[in-house]
């Protein structure tokens, strides 16, 4: 479900004024009661607003905290914004708790709850069609890595130094353009088998799955210089089938050929990747 985030208020902000941010939306059955520190510091309790037969979790929040100017300038500093993201999925998964839950992107805001309201209900069916679409799943993510070995990570120690010998500088260099071509083979041939390795993970998981999701691959600034993502994907399973889940994964990794693979299980969570339905698989 893509809905427009909304940042409606103007660089000053008025101290004592409220914003309507939105964190979710319900099916019919009503989520129960949200413990009394869920939601943004300095915000408001949590209510639930009707849209129609549907339910949106909101929060009041201060304006001045989230005007444009404040919103961006906390979303780009990363401490901040790993606890605007935390409160927004604390939120989120103690809905979800309760029954079918759309999650709404971070930092969806309107200017009063008549508006917010109004600009739900515009998108009722397509809530109602992903409330359908999640009912009774939820959504794992499952990322793959190669692991650099040793051979390929690092260039070889170079050899003592030696008495130079008539030809030995044009034979050391036919040598070491040797060991970087046999590196770079290495390299490739890596790459190839965890590219071979993620497919065959992709195949098992969705075997289960009802929806799947790639997303962005991450760079070695969030995996490591020793080892490189070649796989990151979200599944939508049904909730009884997690057990069956952590079975085909062991089985993955000890299968020939995933002796330099990881495979990273996270899970289970709201299903944040299928509010606009993801790659459906056709045995729904």
């Amino acid at each position: 479900m893509s809905v427009t985030q909304h940042c409606p208020v103007g660089p000053a902000g008025n101290v004592g004024s409220s914003v309507t941010y939105v964190f979710a939306v319900c099916g019919p059955g009503r989520p129960g009661p949200f413990a009394a520190t869920c939601g943004h510091t300095g915000g408001g309790p949590l209510r639930l607003l009707a849209v129609g037969p549907l339910w949106a979790v909101v929060q009041d929040v201060p304006a001045v905290t989230f005007s444009e100017t404040a919103l961006h300038r906390r979303l780009t500093d990363a401490a901040e914004l790993e606890r605007c993201a935390r409160a927004h999925h604390d939120v989120v998964t103690a809905a979800a708790a309760g029954g079918p839950t759309v999650p709404l992107p971070l930092a969806t805001l309107y200017l009063s709850h008549e508006r917010a309201t109004a600009a739900l209900g515009a998108n009722l069916e397509r809530f109602r069609a992903a409330l359908g679409r999640v009912a009774g799943r939820v959504e794992w993510g499952v990322k793959v890595y190669v692991v650099e070995s040793d051979t390929t990570a690092r260039p070889a120690p170079s050899a003592p130094p030696e008495t130079p010998q008539p030809g030995s500088q044009r034979v050391s260099g036919r040598a070491y353009l040797s060991r970087l071509r046999h590196r770079q083979h290495s390299r490739e041939l890596n790459r190839e088998s965890a590219l071979a390795a993620a497919e065959q993970v992709d195949r098992a998981v969705r075997e289960m799955a009802v929806g799947s999701v790639r997303h962005r691959l991450h760079g070695p600034e969030a995996t490591g210089r020793d080892r490189t993502q070649v796989m990151n994907a979200a599944y939508l399973i049904a909730e009884e089938r997690g057990d069956e889940l952590a079975t085909t994964i062991r089985r993955l990794r000890g299968s020939p050929g995933f002796d330099n693979i990881e495979i990273e299980v996270s899970g289970p969570w709201a299903p944040y990747s299928f509010t606009d339905g993801g790659e459906l698989a056709g045995h729904q």
